[in-house]
C-alpha cells in the first residue's frame, strides 16, 4: 500500500504543471492533498478517474481556501468529511476515507499569521487530538496524513535557533505534537525511519530558499502503532515541483 500526501498550494495550478503525468509515475494507492483551494464543481475529477482515481473533496465555504481531498484506486467503505465541528468544517480541513483494515485522513492544520490565528490553531490542534483519541475507539488502525504547519524537532528546521520564535516553530506548537503522538499512541514514518537525516517538504518562496534548502518539514505520515510492523518506507519526494511544499511517501506492507 503506497500512500502519498500532497499540500498542493492549488489544486487548479498543479494541473496546469502536468500534475497527472507525475502521479501516474508516482502511482500511489491513495494520495491525500491539501490546500486543494478549489470548490468540487473547479477541480478537474475526471483526469483523475481516467487515471485510475476516484477522488473525494471537502472544501472552504471560502473560495479559493484551504480544502482538502482524497483520491483513491481502492474504493472506500464510507468517506467522512469534517469532523462534526462546524468553524473547522467551514475551512474544509479534513477528511478521512475508511477501508476494510484501515482509515486514512487528509488534514490541513491551520496556519498563525497572527495572534488570533494561532489562538485558533492552537485550539483547532486540541480539538483534533481529542477527534483522534475518540477515532481510535471505533478505527483502531490509522494513517494520519497531512500538513500540520508545524515542525516537531530541531533537526525538522533549517534554523532552529532564528526561528524559535515563528509560528510553526513555537515551544507551545512543538510541546503539542509531542502531546499528540504519545497521548494518540502514534508513529512519526518518516522519523522513525530515519532518526538522523533532515529533509525537508515546505520552503518560502523568497530568498531562493528552495535551491539554498532553506526548509521546514511541516507534512506527516503519522500511523498508529498497530501498524508499526507494516511500515516498510518512508520517503519525502522533493523533486516534485508543483508547490512550494513537496510529496512526503510511506508504504504499508499487507
Amino acid at each position: 500500500m503506497k500512500i502519498i500526501s500532497y499540500n498542493v498550494n492549488g489544486i487548479r495550478a498543479a494541473f496546469t504543471k502536468d500534475f497527472i503525468g507525475w502521479l501516474q509515475v508516482a502511482n500511489p494507492d491513495i494520495i491525500c492533498i491539501q490546500e486543494s483551494k478549489a470548490g468540487n464543481d473547479q477541480i478537474d475529477i475526471e483526469s483523475l478517474e481516467k487515471v485510475g482515481y476516484k477522488s473525494y473533496w471537502h472544501s472552504a465555504v471560502r473560495k479559493g481556501y484551504s480544502g482538502v481531498g482524497i483520491a483513491s484506486k481502492i474504493e472506500p467503505k464510507h468517506v467522512e468529511y469534517g469532523c462534526g465541528i462546524e468553524h473547522y468544517d467551514n475551512e474544509g480541513r479534513i477528511i478521512r476515507a475508511d477501508f476494510e483494515d484501515f482509515s486514512v485522513l487528509s488534514v490541513y492544520v491551520p496556519s498563525a499569521s497572527n495572534i488570533e490565528r494561532l489562538d485558533f490553531k492552537l485550539q483547532f490542534a486540541e480539538d483534533f487530538l481529542e477527534y483522534i483519541k475518540n477515532l481510535q475507539k471505533q478505527i483502531p488502525n490509522l494513517v494520519i496524513c497531512g500538513d500540520f504547519n508545524i515542525c516537531h524537532e530541531e533537526i525538522d528546521i533549517h534554523n532552529p535557533k532564528g526561528l524559535k520564535n515563528v509560528s510553526g516553530f513555537l515551544p507551545v506548537e512543538r510541546a503539542w505534537m509531542t502531546r499528540f503522538i504519545k497521548e494518540c499512541g502514534l508513529i512519526d514514518s518518516f522519523r522513525y525511519l530515519h532518526p538522523d537525516k533532515q529533509e525537508f517538504s515546505w520552503w518560502s518562496y523568497r530568498q531562493n530558499s528552495r535551491a539554498k534548502n532553506l526548509g521546514w518539514r511541516l507534512e506527516y505520515h503519522f500511523i498508529t502503532k498497530s501498524l508499526e510492523n507494516q511500515l516498510e518506507r518512508a520517503l519525502i519526494l522533493k523533486e516534485a515541483v508543483h508547490s512550494d511544499h513537496c510529496p512526503v511517501y510511506i508504504e504499508l506492507k499487507d
